[in-house]
């Protein structure tokens, strides 16, 4: 039985704290000396320590200032803001039916000016056309039982995706080659897919990248993942959405998609692997 979110939040809480307190100790310092540093109470220090008190963003920044590791508050921070929803069950996201989901990130997509996408499984939901984006939500509701409201997800999906012709917004997409090939809806819909993809390719503020089955990897496929500017990152798997905020972890998902790209075929090269998948439906 998956945790429950409460005792989830304790974990992130502890860990927050083991943190805290390996920094005091790597300074030499004890927590009386912390205290007086920070100019609050010994007593405080040892809450915040023993992860009974959660410290406030301000709380973070004078812990490392008094242990001269400045550098470390702004990833301790993010963790701090997101250990509530950082691991978010698809179960929790999704009870109420696949349209609110799309619905949720509405404003998340308004405001980025920057989109950098990673796929290994299906076409990005950025470049999906109706009839796969219906035969794809349509498994999924099948197979988490969630509510059947798939065509209302689907309009939801195609209303959200309306910022990709807005030229205000760029967008770079990385796909592996299976995701061309892999079969989640009729030929006819694949096929229509794919004529699809090959006409986003031309807008001016998309960049699409395939990595071809032959190419000499430097990094292993993973799971998807999308990176919002250089602020956020959601990364799915089977089970949970992980939404990810700390500086480190954002730079991590940049460096992985970088090196993904460094493999991938574009322009022509790229177009001819999209027919070549066209031309092996039949």
């Amino acid at each position: 039985m998956p945790a429950h979110p409460s005792s989830n939040v304790q974990k992130a809480r502890e860990s927050l704290a083991g943190r805290l307190g390996e920094i005091r100790k790597d300074a030499g310092i004890s927590g009386r000396e912390l205290a007086v540093r920070c100019g609050w109470s010994e007593s405080k220090s040892s809450r915040i320590e023993n992860a009974k008190t959660p410290p406030s963003d301000s709380d973070i920044r004078a812990w490392c200032q008094a242990c001269d590791a400045d550098d470390q508050a702004p990833d301790l921070i993010a963790a701090n803001r997101q250990s509530s929803d950082a691991h978010v069950q698809w179960k929790r996201l999704q009870r109420s039916g696949l349209r609110r989901l799309q619905e949720s990130t509405g404003d998340l997509y308004g405001q980025t000016n920057v989109f950098r996408v990673y796929v290994s499984d299906v076409i990005p939901g950025f470049l999906q056309t109706p009839r796969y984006a219906a035969a794809l939500l349509s498994s999924i509701a099948d197979f988490r039982g969630t509510p059947d409201d798939v065509s209302d997800a689907v309009a939801a999906r195609m209303k959200r995706n309306a910022v990709l012709s807005n030229g205000a917004h760029r967008f770079s997409f990385v796909l592996e080659e299976s995701v061309l090939r892999y079969r989640v809806c009729s030929a006819e819909t694949m096929a229509a897919q794919l004529g699809h993809l090959l006409g986003v390719m031309d807008l001016p503020n998309v960049a699409v990248g395939i990595i071809p089955f032959a190419t000499q990897r430097t990094v292993w496929p993973m799971p998807t993942f999308t990176i919002f500017d250089d602020t956020r990152v959601h990364a799915d798997t089977l089970d949970a959405a992980s939404t990810l905020t700390q500086p480190s972890q954002v730079d991590l998902y940049a460096r992985a998609f970088d090196r993904l790209s460094q493999g991938a075929a574009r322009g022509a090269a790229a177009r001819l692997l999209v027919t070549d998948a066209l031309a092996r439906l039949g």
